[in-house]
């Protein structure tokens, strides 16, 4: 696998391999108007990696002046929840895209059953009493072929029966399948009597107990294509060698030639993308559940702060090709700071504080100070803050023995405050522990806005809020979940617990600006010096709660580097 970074993506691109096979069948008329589907299982939350795929199935159709169907693949009601179909619904929509048509798998329940009565009919199916062990057992190896079932000459007449037997709640869970009878000796070991059917007695979401019998996916996807007429039916390339028996399906019934084409899955550097994997995190009680802003899921970024126009710019940069290859995460957080530095309005916010007290400063006196929305985007405005005699500035903008080229705060020398007045440090507070606790500071009245009194230049600026105004905020700082780059590469013996990043969240007091009080959940800003944030759904008039969405700048990188 290659890695792919944000330097290495251009802005202009040429026509992908995807986008050239639908215009070559528009062109020659193949094809009057493109349809395409995303069908996810309903059995978790969409990751980053469905949100690729969203945006390429729905997009393509959109370019093209086609449709897009959303298409539920609730074919396995052991795992599948109502929880999950709502979700997964919200997230398509916050993306951005709205389906042309809503269907369900189990919609298609009684259509697909009668056509494997009709493959049963034609000698092309058969119904096998081999346990899952033994079917796996006798179906040979990429070098060796497979063994014929001893079931699998039934008469057509005995096979109907059967199956008709197996959809009436004859037979347990595992007692009998469906296979289609295809080649024990194929060389694609998938076109090696595949099952069509197993026994689930389970409730279905959808169908209730209607119905004991479920079909594959292989089988049932396909013919929902056909059904709907797709006519792209896009899938990431581990389904490259499910694309044969696609067409066999198709082929075999006779019915609408929907085409299976295959693209790149995602893969993200420091991410976990295995649905199974997640859940556990979920289960374990690891994360905080699915939403949490530390995990890749669609719900996931959006608490954290992350902006449908990111990833949909992100997934436009990462592009589609057929062959795999490792992105960059850094190209992710480098979107949504793309995106977040044109719309988010800029705020003040200490997440460090040490007290300052401007000693010449009138003591019950308080200002307001005019601040800039946002230097982006001119009709934003200008807010006011409340300035006072106490500050808070963060502990790391003062240093008691700086290095030489340090323009923050130190004794006996200037800054200014962001937007308000320059400050000079004159004493220094201690503890017994000899821990700072306080800087007694003056300021230079003169120099309110930029100015200073005798045109005097100076080169530190850092920010601030007022102490008595300033409003106590649960700030979490959110980092990757995993410090191990690649998870799909685990050295042996350990699993992907042993590479859980200690330091994904930390837990700060911060005071933030008053404006921010009661702040709704969801809104954005950039906490200016330290980075994005958003307003997090915990968040309330008594308690704001803000989630690191991104770090200004990218810190992973620097630290690879040295």
């Amino acid at each position: 696998m290659s890695t792919v970074n944000e330097e290495a993506v251009s802005n202009a691109r040429s026509l992908n391999f995807l986008e050239e096979i639908i215009e070559k069948s528009l062109a020659d008329g193949a094809v009057k108007q493109i349809h395409t589907r995303f069908p996810p299982e309903p059995n978790g939350y969409l990751h980053i990696g469905h949100a690729k795929s969203i945006c390429l199935n729905f997009g393509l159709a959109k370019r093209y002046g086609g449709l897009c169907n959303l298409r539920f693949d609730d074919t396995n009601p052991v795992k599948e929840d109502v929880e999950y179909v709502d979700s997964i619904k919200e997230d398509v929509n916050w993306l951005g895209f709205q389906w042309a048509e809503e269907h369900y798998a189990s919609d298609y329940f009684e259509q697909l059953y009668d056509w494997a009565v009709e493959l049963i009919r034609k000698g092309k199916a058969y119904v096998d009493d081999q346990s899952q062990e033994e079917i796996r057992l006798n179906r040979g190896t990429v070098t060796v072929p497979g063994k014929e079932s001893p079931w699998r000459n039934r008469s057509v007449e005995e096979n109907l029966d059967l199956f008709s037997r197996m959809r009436a709640g004859e037979f347990a869970d595992g007692e009998k399948v469906l296979r289609a009878k295809i080649d024990m000796a194929h060389p694609n070991m998938l076109l090696r009597d595949p099952i069509m059917y197993r026994i689930l007695h389970s409730e279905h979401h959808r169908t209730g107990d209607k119905w004991c019998i479920y079909p594959m996916y292989d089988y049932a996807h396909g013919q929902s294509d056909s059904i709907e007429g797709i006519t792209h039916s896009i899938c990431t390339l581990e389904f490259d060698v499910h694309r044969p028996l696609y067409d066999w399906f198709i082929q075999q019934l006779g019915i609408f030639e929907s085409h299976q084409y295959e693209f790149a899955r995602l893969n993200l550097t420091y991410t976990m993308m295995s649905k199974r994997k997640l859940l556990q995190c979920v289960q374990e009680g690891i994360v905080m559940g699915w939403d949490d802003p530390r995990m890749p899921t669609i719900c996931g970024l959006r608490r954290r702060g992350y902006t449908p126009e990111s990833i949909r710019m992100f997934a436009d940069k990462v592009g589609v090709a057929k062959r795999d290859n490792v992105i960059d995460l850094g190209l992710l957080e480098f979107c949504v700071r793309e995106d977040l530095n044109k719309r988010a309005e800029r705020r003040m916010a200490v997440l460090n504080p040490i007290k300052v007290v401007i000693t010449n400063y009138p003591e019950g006196e308080t200002e307001m100070i005019s601040c800039v929305n946002n230097p982006e985007d001119e009709s934003a405005g200008h807010r006011e803050v409340p300035f006072s005699r106490e500050v808070y500035i963060e502990r790391d903008d003062f240093m008691e023995v700086p290095p030489k080229k340090y323009f923050r705060l130190s004794p006996g020398n200037e800054v200014r405050l962001r937007y308000a007045y320059l400050i000079r440090c004159n004493e220094v507070i201690k503890n017994e522990q000899g821990e700072i606790v306080e800087l007694r500071c003056t300021y230079d009245p003169m120099s309110k806005g930029g100015q200073s009194s005798d045109g005097r230049k100076v080169k530190g600026v850092i920010h601030w809020v007022s102490a008595p105004h300033a409003k106590e905020a649960e700030i979490r700082l959110f980092d990757r979940l995993f410090t191990r780059e690649s998870l799909d590469d685990i050295e042996e013996g350990k699993t992907f617990k042993d590479y859980l990043n200690p330091a994904s969240l930390t837990v700060v007091k911060g005071y933030v600006e008053p404006s921010l009080a009661g702040t709704a959940p969801g809104s954005k800003y950039q906490f200016e010096r330290i980075g994005y944030f958003c307003a997090d759904k915990d968040s309330s008039i008594e308690k704001p709660v803000f989630n690191r969405t991104v770090t200004l700048k990218d810190s992973w990188s620097k630290m690879a580097a040295k």
